[in-house]
């Protein structure tokens, strides 16, 4: 295998990875008139990386979107959710809480200015996502905070997207796919380049698997080198191997939320280099994933993101307990189902519910969000009638089962889960006494108080919480029976980082020349979520750590320029020592 002799003009930096977190901090050096090089294991079919097949949600504090919708809101309380829902308790999260203090200040403040400067718009319906309902001190959204990018993850990659091709055209940036990096280059202590192999061309779609048949090898050099590479979602084994012990065990079986590329490789080189890996433990993982009946990656799986009706049964037939009702708790839930001893659940509804209630996560499943068609928008999701990816996975989805009668629905169930005891009775008992709480406007059901509670929330009333209705009656059937998988998604640890998502080393120090973004650095710090995620902080943490990274990157260059500074200089906080602004945490 020779060497590759591809022309490499050397770049201020190397970015590793095309992902949303790797364009952003691309295009802030470009603006800042910096030369940068992009490299991708990937066909240029894959540029945007996992962003592009997101629903497009964004984490944003007292938004006019929120105000329109009569949602009071504020840095103060999102604050005080953040906390309550990370739960940082480690040694190692004192960066993570800085991360997360300076994430919602920009949250709070300037982040829907600079995205509308970039173009981007909002769906005026704002969603509540991850409510929680452990109480006011427990994890979970006060207020609705999840803002849907007008055009999905593809509209929101397109601003970055298009700076950097046209930086490409101009000969300002270089792209190189199929380059996949293999390791660090490390002279006198600093990180100067990477090196790697080159892989056989692929023509395969966007998400399909490509192959790995080395061509070549290669090295780049460059003052500053940025880790945008995603995190071990794609990876099985990696999840298997760092799969919590307070999440039960791992399940036997998972659908894959994230192409195969999402496959955990750089965060071992960042490691080797002398990276701090933080946090590997944590991690976010939905439990109402379906099988893909149009897979574009093996396992494909697909999230549906419930409204509050449906009823959720474990693989035995036993109801969950208040408060796991759809879209409350998502690693809660995913705790008490793995103690089940069964890597399945079930979601019992009808269509009324299903028509108003669900959405599936992603931009393929979402044509006229994605396709910025309010003509489709208005006619089907305010409209009779599912939208029309709900109604296609109800009727070719191997994980549906649709019936006129509750017992032909119970039959189906119990011929699509001949792993599980099933206790068909139960069920049957649960509805039953379910319908009958709904003779009056009161009740003792909490999931009937809860979806009441809901729609008193404009946006839930509008398009995502059903009238309470009896299941029994055909006129609000058929009846719907869905069955859930574990579908794997997010790591929240990784590559720890200061504020200038410099990558450190275990004594705390900066490794010179090395910066981690997005999820390979956690989100920020090594895991700016703690424990659990407020959901829309996904994009947004590889927004956030993108542009710093770019910015403190063209800083540094121009001061050593200016200077003759060395680069990354020592961190301004001892190892160890109490963050300036995370005794708030505390």
């Amino acid at each position: 295998m020779g060497r590759h002799t591809g022309s490499y003009e050397q770049p201020d930096a190397i970015v590793i990875g095309s992902g949303l977190s790797g364009l952003v901090a691309a295009c802030e050096l470009l603006e800042r008139g910096r030369q940068v090089l992009l490299l991708d294991q990937e066909s240029e079919a894959n540029f945007g990386g996992q962003a592009w097949w997101s629903f497009g949600g964004l984490f944003l504090v007292d938004s006019p979107e929120q105000r329109r919708m009569g949602v009071r809101d504020s840095h103060a309380l999102a604050h005080t959710d953040w906390r309550d829902t990370a739960g940082f308790d480690r040694a190692e999260d004192s960066w993570a809480r800085d991360w997360a203090e300076a994430y919602l200040r920009f949250a709070a403040s300037e982040k829907r200015e600079w995205l509308r400067d970039h173009g981007i718009r909002f769906f005026p319906v704002v969603g509540w996502a991850e409510r929680g309902g452990h109480g006011a001190a427990g994890p979970g959204n006060s207020v609705p905070r999840f803002h849907i990018v007008w055009g999905t993850g593809p509209g929101l990659l397109e601003p970055f997207a298009r700076k950097f091709w046209a930086a490409v055209r101009k000969g300002r940036a270089q792209v190189r796919f199929r380059h996949r990096v293999d390791g660090l280059l490390i002279t006198d202590g600093r990180v100067g380049g990477v090196h790697g192999t080159v892989l056989r061309d692929d023509e395969a779609l966007r998400g399909r698997a490509t192959n790995r048949d080395p061509v070549g090898v290669f090295e780049a050099h460059a003052r500053a080198v940025v880790i945008a590479s995603g995190g071990i979602g794609g990876n099985h084994g990696m999840v298997r191997a760092q799969w919590p012990p307070r999440l039960g065990r791992p399940p036997e079986r998972m659908l894959t939320g994230v192409p195969a590329f999402v496959d955990g490789r750089m965060l071992g080189a960042a490691a080797t280099a002398g990276a701090r890996l933080v946090n590997g433990d944590r991690m976010w993982h939905y439990v109402e994933g379906i099988e893909n009946w149009h897979p574009e990656w093996p396992g494909h799986g697909i999230r549906i993101l419930p409204g509050p009706s449906s009823l959720w049964f474990d693989a035995t037939g036993k109801r969950l307990p208040a408060p796991l009702f759809p879209g409350a708790d998502t690693l809660g839930t995913l705790a008490h189902l793995r103690a089940t001893g069964h890597d399945h659940s079930w979601f019992v509804l009808t269509q009324r519910i299903i028509e108003k209630e669900f959405a599936l996560s992603g931009s393929e499943q979402n044509p006229d969000l994605t396709g910025k068609s309010v003509l489709s928008l208005l006619r089907q999701r305010l409209g009779r009638g599912a939208p029309i990816p709900v109604e296609q996975f109800k009727r070719q989805g191997a994980d549906f089962v649709v019936a006129d009668t509750l017992d032909d629905l119970l039959a189906g169930m119990l011929r699509h889960s001949p792993e599980a005891p099933l206790d068909t009775a139960n069920i049957r008992r649960e509805v039953e006494l379910r319908d009958a709480q709904l003779e009056n406007s009161f009740g003792k059901d909490p999931q009937l108080a809860a979806i009441r509670a809901a729609r008193a929330y404009r946006g839930d009333r509008l398009v995502r919480a059903a009238r309470p209705h009896r299941f029994s009656d055909p006129a609000n059937g058929p009846l719907i029976a869905v069955k859930l998988h574990v579908l794997t998604r997010k790591s929240l640890g990784g590559i720890q980082t200061d504020l200038s998502a410099r990558a450190l080393r275990d004594d705390g120090t900066p490794l010179p020349g090395l910066y981690a973004v997005g999820e390979a650095s956690g989100f920020g710090g090594g895991g700016m979520h703690g424990y659990r995620a407020l959901e829309g902080t996904f994009l947004g943490g590889c927004l956030f750590t993108g542009r710093t990274a770019g910015r403190a990157i063209a800083d540094e260059l121009d001061l050593a320029e200016q200077t003759g500074a060395p680069l990354s200089a020592p961190s301004d906080r001892a190892p160890g020592a109490e963050p300036e602004r995370g005794r708030a945490w505390s």
